[in-house]
């Protein structure tokens, strides 16, 4: 299991915006692309994984428990923030400061 898998930090501390392009039927979406059930329209060139941006944030698509065990429940059709962030980021440790768990 990846420490990815044990945390899920970034899921609870990070608004995820991305262009429509990536929703399912998209021309920039991978495999079945994100649901567009799981999305909050921002505007014509943007749109939110539900969640992100509520007071207490959780990804809509995160399942599991912080900092146990937790997983994507559209990890292939992620959006490209999600993709692109990573364990090498300094913002991957501020989230896990956020929910109390210890830097890697």
């Amino acid at each position: 299991m990846s420490v990815c898998q044990t945390c899920g930090a970034c899921c609870v501390s990070f608004r995820v915006d991305f262009h429509p392009a990536e929703l399912a039927g998209g021309a920039f979406a991978w495999e079945a692309g994100v649901p567009l059930h799981m999305t909050v329209p921002v505007n014509a060139n943007i749109v939110r994984m539900a969640g992100t941006d509520a007071a207490a944030a959780r990804c809509v698509a995160l399942v599991g428990e912080i900092g146990a065990q937790v997983g994507c429940s559209i990890y292939g059709s992620r959006p490209s923030p999600c993709r692109e962030f990573d364990t090498e980021h300094a913002a991957c440790n501020r989230a896990r400061q956020r929910c109390g768990l210890d830097p890697l």
